[in-house]
């Protein structure tokens, strides 16, 4: 309890420091609010830009660190992630679709894009129940028969909606290309949606703590969850809706940004255990400040020029998972 307690209250100090450094710096250099240098303009960027950028960085890496916990629980796997049920490529391909067509009919690409993300999740999430919703309802002869079926959908899934992706910036103009380019590699300029995000990341975290003991036991097999009076199948269904839409409220909102919910569940998992009681708040604690932090450095590192913060969490996140697994398995 006392090794849970310093870890939590490591993270969130971090998460506190990174949303500070977010707000107070940027492609712009960094603010004085305090003495006479401090102006109306510096309090406007720090209010109206800076301050909800950071807070939408912290909430879709919460997000995606929860989703990719609750799917490696889901399907005991501790290299599964977020972006592998193929939700994320559902609502890329919505919102690339949405892009063109706003394009060919007048309308700004920032107010039909996220409509298109949500119907595109909400299909994938249609498609994938779907096809996997019979044998998520029931105990299979094999531990793993849900998950391996499962597993395998999410990547025909994906794979479709990649071909659905390709084919959409093939068609795009030049003008429109990197646009949308950028989205996909992820954009966190628009926080229209960030109530709602925020919203849905704390009734995540919420179920997923109050349902941690279960997915401890589920984490253990599902044979065992069911000797000791977990009703399985409902907790298998539940986890499932939780991990797609945190999935889809992230990418409706950034983009698709990877390497978040692989790489922070399983270090954290390394460091603290497998115990879901701390792995799934430290996971929303340490994804929202690693995201907020590479999202800094996508702004400053070649300032005034932005990056698509994508690009600095698959730098870091390549080496780094790397390196856990050489570790792991020393």
């Amino acid at each position: 309890m006392r090794r849970a307690i310093l870890l939590l209250s490591c993270l969130a100090a971090l998460a506190a420091l990174a949303l500070v450094l977010a707000g107070l710096c940027g492609s712009t250099g960094c603010l004085r609010l305090s003495g006479a240098s401090a102006n109306s303009a510096d309090i406007a960027m720090l209010l109206q830009l800076r301050v909800p950028r950071a807070l939408t960085a912290f909430t879709v890496g919460a997000l995606l660190a929860m989703a990719g916990a609750l799917m490696q629980v889901l399907l005991r796997n501790p290299l599964a992630e977020p972006y592998v049920l193929g939700v994320s490529g559902g609502s890329a391909a919505g919102a690339l679709l949405a892009m063109l067509l706003a394009a060919s009919i007048g309308l700004q690409r920032q107010n039909v894009a996220a409509v298109g993300a949500v119907l595109g999740a909400g299909l994938a999430v249609l498609l994938l129940f779907g096809l996997v919703g019979k044998s998520l309802r029931r105990l299979p002869l094999s531990p793993m028969a849900a998950g391996h079926r499962l597993l395998l959908t999410g990547i025909m899934l994906a794979a479709g909606f990649g071909a659905v992706i390709t084919l959409v910036l093939t068609l795009a103009g030049d003008t429109q290309l990197r646009g949308m380019v950028f989205w996909l590699m992820g954009d966190l300029e628009d926080s229209r949606f960030l109530p709602l995000a925020a919203a849905i990341a704390g009734a995540v975290l919420l179920w997923s703590i109050w349902n941690a003991p279960r997915l401890n036991l589920l984490a253990r097999g599902e044979s065992f969850a069911q000797l000791l009076g977990v009703p399985v199948v409902r907790l298998r269904v539940a986890t499932l809706c939780a991990a797609s839409l945190a999935t889809a409220a992230a990418v409706t909102l950034a983009g698709t940004i990877g390497f978040v919910g692989l790489v922070v569940p399983h270090g954290l998992r390394l460091l603290a255990g497998n115990d879901q009681r701390v792995l799934l708040p430290a996971a929303a604690l340490a994804g929202g400040a690693g995201l907020t932090l590479a999202d800094l450095a996508a702004r400053t590192i070649v300032a005034p020029t932005q990056l698509p913060v994508g690009v600095i969490t698959a730098l870091i996140g390549v080496p780094l998972f790397l390196w856990l697994l050489a570790r792991s398995r020393a």
